[in-house]
């Protein structure tokens, strides 16, 4: 009887290496973030640092013009519905997200002044919105932690699943699409427009979270968070809160047809 000869060999599918790859990128935002403070500006050195940290990201692209105050801020960072975020990262300012946090008594949103065509139906039937704006980050910080989107984007959607928003909205350069529609599945509502103090025009995009949250987590655990996460970093403005929480029958019978 001849010899038995058994032949062994390494799966190499494109399938499982870019599963094994997507794995090892969740672990190392993970590990981001256990080094990561979100930190809500309150004082008024907290938010000078945010305005000067935008105004270095928007002149680095060339949307604003130069201004002696080296800091660049609007009316919506003083809205009543407004988070104005610093995140951190080994206690360096490393990036900045504004979430307005829009309902039909609070209709105070960036988005609503350049797309109210498409928004001002939503807020009237009684829809709730994220409308992220003024993402920025640090130049260098950034290049270190090619993470940092992912990490400073967790706060709007831990804000979405807060305020159980119908949408989460992404007012943001055609050019910064793709990301979107990879991470969330966001789609477009509206092409490019004019947008106040920018140079460069600006599409509106949405998500409808329960729609695409499983999907988002399996993919990308590290934006799970937990009610206690949540409550720490949204509560803080306690009547408007709690007056953007919507009741059981509302959030049952929440439309997910987007505008």
């Amino acid at each position: 009887m001849g010899a038995v000869v058994t032949f062994s060999y390494q799966s190499h599918s494109p399938i499982a290496e870019h599963e094994a790859s997507e794995s090892s990128f969740s672990d190392r935002v993970a590990q981001l973030l256990d080094r990561t403070d979100y930190r809500l500006a309150t004082t008024a050195a907290e938010r000078d640092a945010i305005f000067r940290l935008r105004y270095d990201a928007y002149r680095r692209e060339e949307t604003i013009s130069p201004h002696a105050s080296r800091k660049f801020t609007d009316p919506h960072d003083l809205s009543e519905n407004a988070f104005l975020f610093g995140v951190y990262i080994d206690d360096q300012l490393a990036s900045s997200m504004r979430i307005h946090v829009g309902s039909k008594e609070h209709q105070d949103l960036p988005s609503l002044e350049v797309f109210p065509d498409v928004l001002q139906g939503e807020l009237d039937a009684g829809k709730i919105i994220v409308d992220s704006t003024r993402f920025v980050t640090e130049e260098h910080l950034s290049r270190l932690h090619r993470g940092l989107p992912y990490v400073t984007l967790r706060l709007c959607w831990m804000a979405v699943e807060h305020f159980r928003a119908d949408h989460f909205l992404a007012a943001i350069r055609t050019e910064h699409q793709g990301f979107y529609r990879r991470t969330f599945q966001h789609h477009v509502i509206c092409e490019p427009r004019p947008y106040p103090l920018l140079s460069k025009p600006i599409s509106l995009m949405t998500v409808h979270y329960p729609t695409v949250a499983d999907r988002v987590h399996r993919r990308y655990p590290f934006f799970r968070s937990t009610l206690f996460e949540r409550r720490m970093l949204f509560d803080r403005h306690g009547a408007m809160s709690n007056s953007l929480q919507p009741d059981a029958g509302s959030l049952a019978a929440a439309d997910p047809a987007l505008c």
